[in-house]
């Protein structure tokens, strides 16, 4: 099968490419979800999902190169099992789940997470987490990934009170989701969702998506940690609304 050719569809996946790679740096992750809305401007949301799931893997393995010395082992120890056990569920629901439902009730839980750290003007100081919630939150984020690309929220709602280094936030993640983006490809496959005109325009998009990560860690080494973590629920607060009104349009 042949690229897409059409103009209008690279006017709006080349800015959906960069966002995608900057989302992959840590920075501003919560932006990367308007990938798929971009695209599916011009083309179904199943192709749409498809063609930036090349991407995702692609912003992954440069993010990774960039900041995986800065990862954080014990908690990545928590959330990779916790992660693929849920890829494992949300392939097994994948046929029961509406990405509606899903897409509402996890920006919901998103904007609800955001007005109790409003309300209770959680500050700078770091919060333990207990490591059951944290895991929970991988499962979490395994089936939202799997079903929806939307594994970001519950992984920042675990993370986010922990208040961690820019850097290791940063890195943590783009670990996370390299194993779990990765662990998609096979059962998307299965699934149907993958073939050749969606993958060489995806090819051709990627250049996009590496200059986007390029960006990103620039920006993320210059950032002080209150900007950061601004930038972090500024990107959950698009993240919010954007999936509940997904799932309640």
């Amino acid at each position: 099968m042949p690229l897409i050719t059409d103009p209008t569809f690279y006017a709006l996946a080349i800015p959906a490419a960069v966002l995608v790679g900057i989302g992959k740096s840590g920075v501003a992750g919560g932006f990367g979800i308007l990938a798929v809305p971009l695209l599916a401007l011009v083309m179904p949301v199943p192709q749409a999902a498809a063609i930036v799931l090349p991407l995702l893997t692609v912003g992954d393995f440069f993010g990774l190169a960039a900041l995986i010395r800065e990862r954080d082992r014990a908690l990545l120890w928590i959330l990779l099992p916790a992660g693929l056990a849920g890829t494992v569920l949300g392939y097994l629901l994948f046929d029961v789940l509406s990405p509606k439902t899903v897409s509402a009730v996890l920006g919901l839980m998103t904007l609800l997470f955001l007005a109790q750290r409003a309300w209770s003007r959680a500050g700078t100081e770091a919060r333990p987490v207990p490591k059951a919630f944290t895991a929970l939150a991988g499962v979490v984020s395994g089936v939202t990934s799997f079903v929806a690309h939307a594994g970001g929220p519950p992984i920042s709602i675990a993370l986010l009170p922990m208040r961690l280094a820019p850097a290791v936030f940063a890195a943590t993640t783009t670990v996370f989701f390299t194993v779990l983006n990765a662990s998609k490809w096979l059962p998307y496959a299965w699934l149907g969702l993958i073939d050749a005109t969606n993958m060489l325009s995806a090819l051709a998009l990627a250049p996009f998506a590496v200059l986007g990560v390029w960006a990103g860690v620039k920006l993320l080494r210059r950032l002080p940690a209150v900007w950061f973590y601004r930038l972090v629920s500024a990107g959950l607060l698009v993240t919010g609304v954007k999936l509940t009104w997904d799932g309640l349009s």
